[in-house]
């Protein structure tokens, strides 16, 4: 998500240039590997579980699949025709925690202050979410890229699914949204307010409830910037030079947290999610909070955790 203004938050200055957008296909292995490494520690010492009781309306026989829980067999079903069917009930229909990344030019910023890009880390944290969801026994899917996945090797179809995405700028498509659904949408969120409301506006009309995750760089945060710098938005190539930019530090930390105050005030009217997360800061700090909140729905146990 772009940003329109020359203050928060495009940061390029002329000794540490952003570098130019890579494939995302190329190092999806490695990123898969590190969210998994990151699930585990989250997962340790925890055991997910589905609720009983609830939502057990039967809603539709679907065939099975080799990556599928023999639990879930309807044996009587599949008796029928020598096929094996799975019984869905209207809960796992309802219920699916979609999946979101913002992949725009802007979260291929990696600073000299981070040890990755907002990009790689925004899909580690999705990818590491997708293998938390399914070890729990959750559907989880990108959303509007592929259909809800309850399997336990999701997050590696949900890695297939990004390694074929084309256009990184596209807005998230809510057509699949429904009511009771949750959706994660991982980006930076630097774009004028009006305009994020705007994008958001389809997910609200679909009754579903959705949790932001606002990545950032350390230097977007810290401003550590002196001298003159040239600032570049790296979507629309707008450059913006300032002399003396440490004099400036006061308004652009003020304007952040304006920015952020908006955020926030937003998703918790909407009884919505709103954290932020440094990429220099451990990429468990975000899912162990916003597991806290899925698990309000979705019944899993819950670790705990801050909400921001």
């Amino acid at each position: 998500m772009a940003e329109a203004a020359s203050h928060a938050t495009r940061f390029g200055d002329v000794h540490q240039p952003l570098t130019e957008a890579k494939g995302l296909a190329g190092g999806l292995p490695a990123l898969l590997m590190e969210a998994r490494r990151v699930a585990s520690i989250v997962l340790a010492g925890w055991h997910g579980r589905r609720t009983s009781g609830r939502g057990e309306t039967f809603w539709q026989f679907r065939p099975y699949l080799p990556d599928d829980s023999r639990t879930g067999i309807d044996w009587r079903r599949s008796a029928r025709d020598n096929h094996l069917y799975i019984r869905e009930t209207e809960w796992e229909a309802a219920h699916t925690v979609w999946l979101w990344p913002d992949l725009s030019a802007s979260m291929d910023l990696r600073s000299r202050l981070a040890p990755i890009s907002k990009r790689d880390r925004a899909v580690v944290i999705l990818l590491a979410l997708a293998e938390i969801m399914a070890t729990a026994g959750e559907r989880v899917g990108l959303l509007g890229s592929s259909n809800p996945i309850l399997a336990r090797n999701a997050a590696e179809r949900i890695a297939e699914f990004l390694a074929r995405m084309k256009d990184g700028t596209a807005e998230p498509d809510a057509r699949a949204l429904r009511r009771f659904s949750d959706v994660v949408l991982i980006g930076d969120f630097f774009d004028p307010i009006e305009e994020i409301e705007a994008t958001l506006e389809p997910i609200i009309r679909s009754g579903a409830r959705a949790h932001l995750i606002q990545i950032v760089d350390p230097i977007e945060e810290t401003f550590p910037f002196s001298g003159r710098v040239e600032f570049r938005d790296p979507e629309t190539g707008f450059t913006h030079v300032l002399d003396r930019t440490e004099q400036h530090r006061g308004e652009y930390e003020r304007l952040l947290a304006a920015h952020r105050d908006r955020l926030a005030r937003f998703a918790r009217r909407l009884d919505w999610t709103f954290l932020t997360h440094r990429t220099d800061h451990p990429a468990t700090d975000p899912l162990l909070a916003l597991h806290a909140r899925l698990s309000e729905r979705s019944g899993i146990s819950s670790f705990g955790g801050h909400v921001a």
